[in-house]
């Protein structure tokens, strides 16, 4: 009992770390230089191409978002995991007694990430297994599937678990040898098809693709205010992959942008808006043509689309 206790006190302190970084994020220098772009983004803005086609308030403590290959919404956030139709009518609802953080889906199941766990659910939302904790003091921040593998990230430890389909760690990446540079609770990852793993090393303000076993492949990204940059301390904050390439969101400046495959800007989806600079929007989308973005600022699920369609 008393072990367990020290562990509960040595996570607060974690946590409460993490929270004393995003005040200090907010409060730099850093927010009237992003103030001053704001302010030029708005005199300089090519014409808006996408609008917020509709709002929905889902409940407090919204959190994470994710789209099935079926075109299902999945929602999480605080005790809760809900799955939305493409009418964004509810279709299930699961109360559960944990924060969640993130969210994903492959096939039947969905996954949804406690800090510390993953639980497995099927496609009604009746849960059929749960992993973890994996190690001490986790912090999930963003799980991906594909066929043969689920990966896991943990922002606290600055480690990315992949994970067989049994439950059964294959390898941890970060865990040995080059170290990732995750300075705040954001860190998300994506799995491809042919077995990549792609992932935001926030840090270094860069987008890396690297093998199951952690070597680098290929990176992008750098540093700056500029549209073709990653701003602020730590970005991009999330992406999420579609055909064209990539759309990722940022803090600071608050922004979520198109990519392409090679991680070049191709267009604004957001970036002259109310959002609030240093609470980020979780994206997701299936086709590139309808981008949902889930806001913890308002627990409102945002639903981008092209102006016209």
């Amino acid at each position: 009992m008393r072990k367990n206790k020290y562990y509960a006190v040595f996570s607060l302190l974690i946590i409460l770390a993490f929270m004393g970084y995003i005040v200090f994020d907010t409060i730099s220098p850093d927010k009237d230089n992003a103030a001053s772009v704001i302010r030029d983004e708005k005199a300089n803005q090519p014409q808006q191409m996408w609008q917020i086609h509709y709002e929905l308030f889902v409940r407090s403590g919204l959190k994470a978002v994710a789209v099935s290959g079926n075109g299902d919404v999945i929602l999480g956030g605080e005790s809760f995991v809900s799955c939305y139709n493409l009418d964004l009518k509810e279709k299930w609802t699961l109360e559960i007694p944990e924060k969640i953080t993130a969210v994903s889906a492959f096939g039947d199941t969905v996954y949804a990430c406690s800090a510390e766990s993953v639980f497995l659910l099927d496609r009604n939302g009746k849960i059929i297994g749960e992993w973890g904790p994996y190690d001490e003091n986790c912090l999930i921040t963003s799980v991906s599937a594909n066929k043969n593998y689920v990966a896991v990230a943990d922002a606290s430890n600055k480690i990315v678990f992949i994970i067989r389909k049994d439950g059964e760690v294959s390898s941890m990446i970060g865990h040995f040898g080059e170290k990732l540079h995750i300075p705040s609770p954001y860190f998300d990852v994506s799995l491809t098809d042919d077995n990549k793993l792609q992932m935001a090393n926030t840090g270094m303000f860069r987008i890396e693709t690297r093998t199951l076993d952690g070597p680098v492949l290929s990176t992008f990204g750098v540093s700056g205010m500029g549209h073709d940059s990653f701003c602020g301390c730590c970005n991009p904050a999330h992406f999420s992959r579609i055909p064209q390439g990539f759309i990722t969101a940022e803090k600071g400046l608050n922004r979520i942008k198109i990519l392409d495959s090679e991680g070049y800007f191709m267009e604004f989806v957001s970036s002259v808006n109310d959002f609030t600079a240093s609470v980020p929007l979780d994206i997701a989308s299936a086709d590139g043509k309808t981008i949902y973005g889930a806001n913890p600022a308002d627990s409102k699920l945002y639903v981008f689309t092209r102006l016209g369609e």
